[in-house]
């Protein structure tokens, strides 16, 4: 790591936060005709709706995948555009050589597994992938001027003990404990991230997302909603961990999309990290009555014991992404909950055209 500060200190010519050409125009308006964009983690249930939306206001979109934890059906609607292109590459190795050649304009990482179970079936890729992953991608951003925004994480906060959590909390972070590698990672992964603007490099942001959910979510990916849906929905026994008091602020996938496109394209002085996410908190408790109301279920509760550094309490104080970008998620639980089922339903029912042995498949 010393070598590749020193090596990257002593390159020559202007800082590629100087080189950036310019794209499109209003870009802060929904306009981002012009821009070409690199979403890694693009397979995954966010990146894929990024790579819609990106699309839809004009860009031209080139995803990264590794195709481990992510789908690429998930990419469907992408792939029928003409300007998406999809590269099957993991980040924490080397990147693609066709991407140097990209001439980026705005580099988005998500590329991270954020489901517990499957980060920490991995834990060292895991963290290599923040860490390393991250510093490929900072390196190209540099090479070509990209602008690059960090999808971190409110698990950057550990198991908090300031409540609601704003940007300057330092956390209550576990180093040793099954959450680190995806907990440090991320908090590594920042540290990286400003150091590397702050050498003049490229420019950078940082958004901590607090639990999103929406339709794409795996229902076997250990999240809550997706869990809780997926069981409804089969006439399963709905699984709480603990005592069910501990609390969560769930923002539909939508409404945390506005904001990372508002954050990567908010020009001016580096705004440090940023909370994505929606104040309103509930217990686990009131999600699985309402999963289940809304599902029409008479499944019964379990409960089962809380894992190891699992945080009692967590909502984001957004009152910075309010000031800095006019942000605030405006979709209620209950519709986006009812877009959430509404998506498991169709996943569940086999297709039309497939034969008896496909539909059994």
């Amino acid at each position: 790591m010393e070598r590749e500060l020193r090596a990257a200190m002593a390159r020559k010519g202007p800082p590629a936060i100087l080189r950036r050409k310019p794209v499109g125009a209003a870009r802060g308006s929904g306009d981002l005709a012009g821009q070409r964009v690199l979403v890694a983690g693009a397979a995954g249930f966010l990146g894929s709706h990024l790579c819609d939306l990106l699309l839809a206001r004009g860009a031209a979109v080139v995803g990264l995948d590794n195709l481990q934890t992510g789908a690429a059906r998930n990419l469907a609607e992408a792939e029928a555009h003409p300007d998406f292109r999809l590269d099957v590459a993991d980040i924490s190795e080397t990147l693609p050589p066709r991407l140097r050649d990209g001439g980026f304009d705005r580099i988005y990482n998500l590329a991270c597994a954020a489901s517990p179970p499957r980060y920490q079936a991995r834990p060292v890729h895991t963290l290599l992938t923040s860490i390393l992953g991250s510093r490929h991608l900072l390196e190209l951003a540099e090479s070509c001027g990209a602008r690059f925004l960090l999808a971190s994480t409110s698990e950057v906060y550990g198991d908090p003990t300031v409540h609601p959590q704003p940007e300057d909390y330092r956390g209550n972070v576990s180093t040793t404990g099954p959450r680190a590698c995806y907990d440090e990672g991320k908090r590594a992964a920042e540290t990286l991230a400003l150091d590397t603007e702050r050498m003049g490099c490229c420019e950078v942001r940082i958004a901590r997302i607090f639990n999103t959910y929406g339709p794409r979510m795996a229902g076997s990916d250990g999240r809550v909603v997706s869990s809780m849906v997926s069981q409804a929905l089969a006439g399963e026994d709905l699984t709480i961990f603990g005592d069910g008091e501990q609390t969560r602020s769930f923002c539909f996938v939508s409404d945390l999309l506005d904001g990372l496109v508002a954050l990567m394209e908010h020009d001016g002085p580096q705004p440090g990290p940023v909370n994505l996410g929606n104040p309103d908190e509930i217990s686990i408790n009131v999600l699985a009555r309402e999963v289940a109301r809304l599902t029409g279920s008479r499944s019964a509760i379990v409960r089962r014991p809380l894992p190891v550094d699992d945080p009692r309490r967590r909502q984001p104080d957004i009152a910075k992404a309010g000031r800095l970008l006019g942000w605030r998620p405006t979709t209620p639980l209950e519709d986006g909950l009812r877009a959430t089922i509404a998506w498991f339903e169709a996943e569940a029912r086999p297709s039309v055209s497939a034969t008896p042995s496909q539909a059994v498949a």
